[in-house]
């Protein structure tokens, strides 16, 4: 790396040095990671050098003063994103810890965020009611912010119902929609309950939604106001009055819409430098066209686990970012040992597409970990074997032989009293249609087996090691090179709130370099320059 450079631009101003800069490489990557602190490029004889001062307005009365012809401005960890994000919803920085299903992203890694002045989510979908209501009473003692996951459940709209219903009851102000294909009742109720006028006359909602979409049609639906149709049935449901369903009509579904790109478990792959500035545009189409008082804002997930993903997402014009596979190998993750160690030894190649659990019959797919796991190529026979056949006694000898004997270790007759038993308890009338419908019983016990891979994971079962669902997207690949080498390659050592302000902290020295290399074309970047710092170092350079 060199400081010395020959085309140097006009003089702009004067500076105060505050002391003579060594003209070394390492002398610079302290500079830019001082990342408060303002640098000047200043010329002598042909060259310039990267000093530290601070601005000045007349260099014939101040001794020492200096003339430059480049700057790179102070750069704060707050200023990334948009700081009104942060300061609605109580947060110092704009950076989520994204929803994981099955409780992956947990209570403690919720609070670990929360108190480091991030935003967290507990991975709610796939949990018990009673484990939900048991996060909830924890997560509010802890007094920090934090949001609960709804997912979208199209074969169980009960479920999402009583999830709604139980936010309600216990006043959680935030949650993050996921896998939404269309507005439900449940959310709008959701968002509209309790809904008002202030005293200046605004309207005011207290529930609020972050939406995480990856298609243009979905992200319309979150943007616009809630449908007047599903308003309607609210009113006549007694959950609205006519006043609040006419106030609903000045309020967006969502304020705050997160574009999901390429990331783990649902996702429609789609690559973030093409959807996100789709969505950037629609956003400010409906700003234009409803004139909400509290303007829309959009934010990136999907791949977002490095420096540089993140400082590109700011880049864009992403009021926040959002992680996820990354934070499932942090050691506050609702996952085994074993799988955090698979997590990070896992490439950008080791990531497939696999039938969901949750929309089976659907054909939806989420993304999984393929490398030391046979889940997704089982899953995929599970889905060939539902769309060939009717029934389970339809199946040929040797392939029920196959399923009982390696997939689920046990006659299908078994499996079907097992889940039986469950939806018995769950939702009745998921037995009562199985029973009046042999494929869709059959689709039941299939997805027996994709409900349970994710549990034996989470639960490190080892005999079942080579069924686990592991959802995780290429995110978590280019995090394990950038972390290569570093202390942070160390499993155990990989925390949630040291890989958040790592990233941030990343992208920040990352854009001070890239400011530099703008205004010094001799400026080379450095490898070390983006190493991942200790959480102590890095709240040296920020004080």
């Amino acid at each position: 790396m060199s400081n010395g450079v020959k085309n140097i631009s006009e003089q702009i101003g004067s500076f105060c040095p505050a002391s003579t800069s060594a003209r070394d490489e390492r002398n610079t990557i302290m500079q830019l990671r001082n990342i408060g602190q303002p640098l000047f490029l200043s010329g002598n004889e042909g060259e310039t050098t990267l000093y530290t001062g601070v601005l000045c307005s007349d260099t014939t009365n101040q001794q020492g003063a200096k003339v430059f012809s480049g700057m790179i401005p102070p750069l704060s960890l707050e200023n990334l994103g948009d700081s009104r994000f942060c300061q609605d919803h109580g947060i110092r920085y704009p950076y989520l810890g994204g929803s994981m299903a099955k409780g992956i992203s947990s209570v403690k890694m919720a609070q670990e965020f929360g108190q480091a002045g991030m935003l967290g989510f507990f991975g709610a979908a796939g949990q018990s009611l009673e484990n939900i209501e048991a996060a909830i009473s924890s997560l509010k003692q802890s007094g920090c912010p934090f949001g609960f996951n709804l997912i979208h459940s199209p074969t169980e709209p009960e479920l999402e119902k009583a999830l709604a219903e139980l936010y309600l009851r216990h006043e959680i102000r935030l949650i993050e929609a996921s896998a939404f294909l269309a507005l439900t009742l449940p959310i709008v109720r959701y968002r509209t309950m309790g809904i008002h006028r202030n005293d200046k006359g605004d309207v005011v909602a207290p529930n609020r939604i972050i939406a995480k979409v990856s298609r243009e049609e979905v992200a319309a639906r979150f943007f616009a106001p809630p449908p007047k149709k599903l308003l309607r049935l609210l009113v006549e449901s007694g959950d609205l009055t006519d006043a609040q369903a006419e106030m609903a009509a000045e309020i967006p579904v969502a304020q705050d819409v997160t574009v999901e790109a390429d990331s783990g478990g649902h996702t429609d792959n789609r690559p973030a430098l093409s959807l996100f500035p789709t969505i950037m545009a629609q956003k400010e189409q409906f700003q234009q066209q409803y004139g909400y008082r509290q303007k829309l804002r959009v934010g990136l997930g999907g791949g977002i686990s490095t420096p540089a993903s993140a400082l590109a997402a700011y880049s864009m014009g992403a009021a926040y970012v959002v992680t996820g596979s990354v934070n499932q190998a942090c050691i506050e993750s609702g996952t085994c040992d074993e799988v955090r160690k698979m997590l990070a030894e896992t490439r950008q190649a080791d990531i497939t597409m696999a039938p969901s659990g949750d929309m089976f019959e659907m054909g939806v797919k989420v993304q999984v970990v393929k490398r030391g796991t046979m889940f997704s190529i089982r899953a995929h026979k599970l889905y060939e074997l539902y769309r060939a056949y009717d029934s389970m006694e339809q199946l040929p000898v040797a392939e029920r032989e196959k399923l009982e004997k390696t997939f689920f270790r046990a006659p299908l007759a078994t499996v079907w009293d097992q889940t039986r038993s469950y939806f018995a308890v769950r939702d009745p009338r998921q037995v009562e249609k199985a029973e009046a419908d042999p494929k869709y019983k059959m689709a039941l016990v299939f997805r027996w087996y994709l409900g349970q891979s994710p549990v034996w994971a989470n639960r490190g079962e080892a005999s079942r090691k080579i069924d686990y669902q592991i959802w995780c997207g290429p995110a978590m690949g280019a995090f394990n090179e950038w972390a290569r080498g570093s202390f942070l390659e160390d499993v155990a050592q990989r925390k949630v709130v040291t890989v958040a302000f790592n990233i941030l902290f990343g992208a920040a020295v990352l854009q001070r370099a890239n400011q530099l290399k703008q205004q010094d074309s001799q400026f080379q970047f450095d490898s070390t320059m983006l190493a991942p710092l200790d959480i102590e170092e890095i709240k040296e350079f920020l004080s």
